[in-house]
């Protein structure tokens, strides 16, 4: 047996699910992404993971302040660590050469474990209200088919899958359900699988997010799925943003803020998002036009006055500039820091911050990445690139909503640690 646990990230996104195997002592082989941004993430955290390892963390801090470029920063770990970030899409031409590129990484190791899950916009029920045939035909809905043939070259012990509750109802044109599908496509690989829905907000997560967990076991057994304990939260969403700077909107720094000082038992230090030792980036609010600030103001303190949420048709018709009275009627909504979690963070909030209006009316704005990434519990020092050399505030927001909460995951490697070892 190998002396770490080694597993494979599929569909791996900016990393999310990946952190929190890391965090639980499971070692990435590789990743394969299709995003170029997301990439260029996964390449800059590994790297991260490379030196801190080793206690040198002083390049990453030159690379926020700006000392030093990406390239320059990369270089700082060998090559493999680069290399096991795969920027490909996953299809019929391209698995050979991503099946290759993994085997150079692998070497003589056993793949212990997969986990990812395929681009969720085919099965999630607002993709497929929004489409013409309610999502049937879109080539995304088959991508397990893919994540079978992994299976079927590497052979792990257990894989673990990802994705949204709309796959426990959407059908292909002909009624059959995807989910049923994948699971019998799984058994003719060998292997048998097993499901819960799990909720973020019962895993350290100041967030409310549903998501179907279905692992899978090679060979012949049932009961396998493990005891994945519910810790309820003590903590309220005003954990996420109590020690950052005051910014209005157009306000903020990519590279570095200050945070003020919290006590030892706060959530952050519980959680170890915060690290003192190293900068805090991406807290940078995105500029508003003045009518949206006005109706986040009215957003805010309407629920501060009756703890209501603001419909769109109560605004008046000034500000009103959508045809579609009848539905998303909720599209201005605050992020309460009195609840115990917050509504789902998703990718939606690349393209505006309406839904993920800042609870504090004096800063009027909406949330900026770092806050963001703190719901989906993301440490602080992970930093999110674009594609070019210059920061991407939408590259980072979309990063952030498509991934998996880190506490989540960590929460779900722990316990399949034990099964693995």
């Amino acid at each position: 047996m190998s002396q770490s646990l080694q597993f494979l990230d599929l569909f791996a996104g900016a990393g999310g699910l990946s952190e929190g195997f890391i965090q639980a002592g499971f070692e990435p082989v590789a990743h394969v992404e299709k995003d170029e941004a997301a990439c260029l993430t996964l390449q800059t955290r590994m790297t991260w993971h490379w030196l801190r390892k080793r206690d040198e963390l002083e390049p990453y801090i030159h690379y926020l302040e700006g000392k030093i470029d990406r390239q320059s920063f990369h270089s700082f770990a060998p090559s493999s660590v680069s290399n096991s970030v795969i920027h490909s899409t996953i299809g019929d031409d391209t698995l050979r050469n991503i099946f290759s590129r993994i085997d150079a990484q692998l070497g003589d190791r056993k793949l212990d474990l997969i986990v990812g899950g395929p681009p969720c916009q085919a099965y999630s029920l607002v993709g497929r209200s929004r489409h013409a045939r309610g999502m049937r035909g879109d080539p995304r809905n088959y991508l397990f088919r893919y994540y079978a043939e992994f299976l079927n070259r590497y052979k792990p012990r257990y894989f673990v899958f990802e994705n949204v509750l709309g796959l426990l109802s959407a059908r292909d044109e002909g009624g059959v359900l995807y989910f049923d599908m994948m699971r019998k496509l799984f058994r003719e690989y060998g292997y048998e699988t097993e499901y819960q829905i799990l909720s973020a907000e019962n895993h350290g997560v100041l967030q409310g997010r549903k998501r179907i967990i279905l692992i899978g076991k090679h060979g012949l057994g049932k009961d396998f799925y493990p005891e994945i304990p519910v810790v309820p939260s003590q903590f309220t969403v005003h954990e996420a943003f109590r020690d950052l700077p005051f910014l209005r909107a157009g306000e903020g720094d990519v590279r570095r803020a200050e945070r003020s000082p919290l006590p030892l038992d706060a959530w952050l230090y519980k959680t170890e998002i915060r690290k003192d030792s190293l900068p805090l980036t991406w807290h940078c609010a995105r500029p508003h036009a003045e009518r949206d600030l006005i109706i986040y103001h009215q957003a805010v303190s309407l629920w501060n006055k009756e703890k209501r949420r603001l419909t769109y048709n109560e605004l008046p018709q000034s500000l009103q500039t959508h045809r579609n009275r009848e539905s998303f009627l909720d599209r201005f909504k605050v992020v309460a820091d009195n609840l115990p979690c917050s509504h789902t963070v998703v990718a939606h909030i690349a393209k505006d911050g309406h839904y993920y209006i800042h609870p504090d009316i004096r800063q009027n704005r909406s949330l900026t990445p770092r806050e963001a990434a703190r719901l989906q519990s993301f440490p602080d020092d992970y930093y999110f690139e674009g594609r070019k050399d210059t920061p991407s505030r939408t590259a980072a927001f979309t990063q952030i909503g498509n991934a998996v909460p880190v506490l989540l995951a960590k929460t779900i490697a722990t316990t399949m640690k034990e099964k693995c070892l």
